[in-house]
């Protein structure tokens, strides 16, 4: 791979995590009610999800989904459903606690398996991901050179970058809650995440390939 190619890829894929979606959403939803340290099992499942993108794009996921637009269909409303599911939730669950001034922490989070699931399940049902890979990743790969040896390197930046970024936005969703409990904010902050949550189920709903 050139170095012109992979700094490229590098600065496209930097950019696209950044931009907030369903990851970014699931990770900050997961640290402001639990806390940051089990929001990393969530962010650990999304990256195991970046993991079987690349694998499976290894095996012509690509054209597979060029193919089977009824399969894209169903993993978009999937997708949208899910994160209506996880939104709708989080918002609900935040009034029906409203003496957080009184709570001392995060509430007891779920077991690391469950949420270690329900990141991998966003990312598996993530269209924009299976857009990513289906359509956009092809473009910095050189046939002529060895395509697996690429896709490992494109592989390991992407799962580096989308780590060191939801981490980020985990830490200070996580933060932000244990700053503003005191003062009731805490509750809004998730209420606010979960509508986001509900909002890009809206936006993958009626996404199009």
């Amino acid at each position: 791979m050139r170095l012109q190619i992979f700094l490229l890829y590098l600065a496209t894929w930097s950019l696209i995590a950044v931009t907030p979606g369903p990851a970014v959403m699931c990770a900050m939803a997961q640290a402001s009610r639990y806390g940051f340290r089990s929001s990393v099992a969530g962010i650990t499942g999304i990256q195991c999800g970046n993991l079987l993108f690349f694998i499976w794009i290894a095996l012509g996921l690509a054209a597979l989904l060029e193919a089977a637009t009824s399969a894209f269909t169903v993993l978009r409303m999937v997708g949208a459903a899910y994160l209506f599911y996880l939104g709708l939730r989080i918002i609900i669950a935040s009034f029906l606690r409203p003496s957080v001034r009184a709570a001392p922490s995060t509430l007891a989070p779920p077991a690391q398996r469950s949420l270690f699931l329900q990141g991998l399940l966003i990312q598996l049902t993530n269209p924009k991901a299976l857009l990513f890979v289906s359509a956009l990743l092809p473009q910095f790969i050189e046939p002529r050179r060895p395509v697996i040896f690429q896709l490992v390197i494109l592989g390991i930046v992407t799962i580096l970058i989308d780590t060191v970024v939801l981490t980020f936005y985990a830490f200070f969703a996580g933060r932000g809650v244990q700053a503003f409990r005191a003062s009731q904010i805490g509750p809004w902050l998730q209420r606010t995440l979960g509508a986001a949550l509900v909002f890009f189920g809206f936006r993958l709903l009626f996404t199009r390939k």
